[in-house]
Formats: C-alpha cells, structure tokens, sequence
C-alpha cells in the first residue's frame, strides 16, 4: 500500500479529484490533507471524501527541531507527498525525507513561468501580458527550489487572442483534472519497479 498526504490551501478541487481517483483503491489509499489556511474549502471537500484534515501553521512547517508535520506523515506511513495548490516552499527536510516523492503541479510550462510569486492568477496574467501563443500545465517533482524539480509530465492548450486570465485559467483547470491523478498513479507504479 503507497500512503499519499495532499498538501493544500486553497479550494482543493484538485485535491478532491485526487481523492475520488484513488477512492476504494487497494494499492494506494490518500491518507489525509495538511492544510495552512483554516478558512480553506479543501478541508470541506476532505470531509465529503471521507479524508480528516491536518491543520498547521507556517512556522509548525518550518520549524526544524520538532516538526509536528514531520511526526504526524511518520504516524499516517505516508509514502508520497502531494502539493495540489500548496502556496507554501517546502523546507529542504522534508525533500531530503521524501526524495523524490514530493510531487506539484504548477499551472505553467515550466521552466517558464515558475518561481516565487508565480502561482494561480499571477501565472495566468502573467501569461496573458506577454501574449503567449499556448500555455499549460508541467508536474515536477520538488526539490530545494521553487518549480524546480525533474519535470514528470506537461501537457499544453492553445492560448487564442481574445482569451483572458481567466479563460486560460479555465483551460489549466481542464488539464488539471484530466491529468493529474493518472500521471501521480503512473508515477507511483513506475517508483515501485525501481
């Protein structure tokens, strides 16, 4: 059994995707979500998936000598760790416990497009001002650098002229969840060949 933590702040509809994909799966199960924004409807969308919900704050996340999240995904066994609208950097112990099994996904084609502040409608904007032909989506393993990480999977859409940032935001959401339970579940399987 492969044991996934979802890492969210926001909506979680990516997060609630992922956990009906894997839904009465015998072989990999979402043991829970870790979530910095008590205000956030991912926690709802856990509840309605039948997955609890771990709250923490930014300084539990980076606090080095006693991390209670640290602790808490040894409790659960977890295996992989899934950044599904996680705003927050990931400390450097958690990418040298989880080598190679932190997984994001990011709403651009990296390496364009990535890095601090480049999340959400700021990507999308960005995007949109510099009148880029296509965009799309890249999941990439973490590592010490923001949107940094070995690329697992991208998938692009077309940018038309009269799009917004919100219409591409639309199409981004599209491949999101056309793609992203299928690579994280392809991605595990190849792991455990290894």
């Amino acid at each position: 059994m492969n044991n996934i933590a979802i890492f969210a702040s926001g909506s979680g509809t990516n997060a609630e995707n992922i956990i009906n994909y894997f839904k009465n799966r015998e072989d990999v199960c979402v043991k829970s979500i870790f979530c910095n924004n008590p205000k956030a409807f991912v926690i709802e969308r856990g509840k309605r998936g039948g997955v609890p919900t771990f709250l923490f704050s930014k300084s539990d996340l980076n606090n080095i000598q006693d991390n209670i999240l640290l602790a808490e995904l040894k409790r659960l066994d977890i295996d992989y760790i899934i950044l599904a609208g996680f705003l927050l950097k990931i400390p450097s112990q958690f990418v040298e416990l989880y080598p190679a099994k932190i997984i994001n996904i990011h709403p651009a084609l990296l390496p364009n497009y990535g890095g601090k502040g480049m999340y959400g409608m700021n990507v999308h904007e960005a995007v949109i001002a510099a009148k880029e032909p296509k965009s799309g989506i890249t999941i990439h393993v973490v590592d010490e650098q923001y949107d940094h990480g070995k690329n697992i999977f991208q998938a692009e859409c077309i940018i038309d002229k009269e799009d917004t940032p919100d219409d591409l935001a639309a199409k981004i959401h599209t491949l999101e969840q056309e793609n992203f339970p299928r690579v994280i579940d392809e991605y595990i399987k190849s792991m455990n060949t290894l």
